[in-house]
């Protein structure tokens, strides 16, 4: 089965999706194909700094970057995305000159970095996992921005990709977290 891939667009929890992991959650995808999908979530933190979490990370961030969740699949795994001065030195390009850092990299050697994002843990789906949940309405499909992977303000972006996205998706932007309360 052919896949139209998702790569380098947002996918933004859509209002029904209530599993913790993803709830209001805005998620770059890095890689998309039949065999599956992974990206990170862009919209969650936590309250480590990389200095604390990887020391060896520091140099590529900002000295008080915290360390961002990038989703459930394992969380002892450290993936990076920047913004490369020198493109070819990504493991993987996702939008423009941002992408993932390889693996096994000597921070020496990665060349500039206009800016970087660490993430603890990745989002990963299946072969025709993603599919199905796009099928059910679980994600709202938006192109990804570079300046979306690295937003001052992360806790508005679910927000501020749906008022991007206009129409109807500019009212669930308004949407309280739990309607309930309204």
């Amino acid at each position: 089965m052919r896949v139209e891939s998702l790569k380098g667009h947002l996918l933004v929890a859509g209002p029904q999706l209530v599993d913790p992991n993803f709830r209001r959650t805005v998620v770059l995808v890095g890689e998309h194909t039949e065999d599956g999908a992974l990206g990170v979530v862009l919209n969650r933190v936590s309250d480590t700094t990389v200095a604390e979490a990887v020391p060896e990370l520091a140099a590529v961030v900002d000295e008080e970057s915290v360390l961002h969740v990038g989703g459930p699949v394992q969380r002892s795994a450290i993936v990076v995305v920047a913004d490369f001065e020198e493109p070819e030195r990504a493991a993987m390009l996702v939008v423009g000159s941002v992408g993932f850092l390889p693996a096994e990299v000597d921070p020496d050697e990665l060349g500039e970095l206009r800016r970087a994002r660490v993430f603890a843990g990745y989002s990963g789906w299946g072969s025709g996992q993603l599919e199905a949940e796009l099928a059910e309405g679980s994600w709202i499909v938006e192109p990804a921005l570079p300046d979306d992977v690295f937003t001052p303000s992360p806790e508005t972006l679910w927000s501020e990709v749906l008022r991007r996205k206009g129409g109807p998706y500019a009212v669930l932007a308004a949407m309280p977290p739990d309607p309930s309360l309204n």
